[in-house]
């Protein structure tokens, strides 16, 4: 059984940091590749940054430069890192991951972030 947990998540103002953490039950290698989702109040669910097996890293264009995803393979643990938070980043933030030759995406419980002076 796959389990992903999120942890990390609250309110901040303009301007600032929180990370995020989504750690496994299995060992991420397992994966072709985890990555963080995530959905604003009233709209659909959207990529945020995706990590692959190799290592490879994609961003959503409205985080590029402000997001950083990252891992620690001895902790299983998929984290990220967001800086200069903006009001349009308050959201419901998703750890999701595809496991190798396994047709079901995993998702984590969510977190949700809130971003307001």
């Amino acid at each position: 059984q796959v389990q992903l947990v999120e942890s990390g998540g609250g309110s901040v103002q303009p301007g600032g940091s929180l990370r995020l953490s989504c750690a496994a039950s299995i060992n991420i290698f397992s994966f072709n590749y985890m990555g963080w989702y995530r959905q604003p109040p009233g709209k659909q669910r959207e990529l945020v940054a995706i990590v692959t097996s190799l290592g490879r890293i994609n961003y959503a264009d409205s985080v590029k430069g402000r997001f950083t995803i990252s891992r620690d393979i001895a902790r299983n643990t998929v984290y990220l890192q967001m800086n200069n938070l903006k009001p349009e980043d308050t959201a419901v933030y998703y750890c999701n991951a595809d496991k190798i030759k396994d047709p079901l995406l995993y998702w984590g419980q969510g977190t949700p972030v809130t971003v307001s002076s």
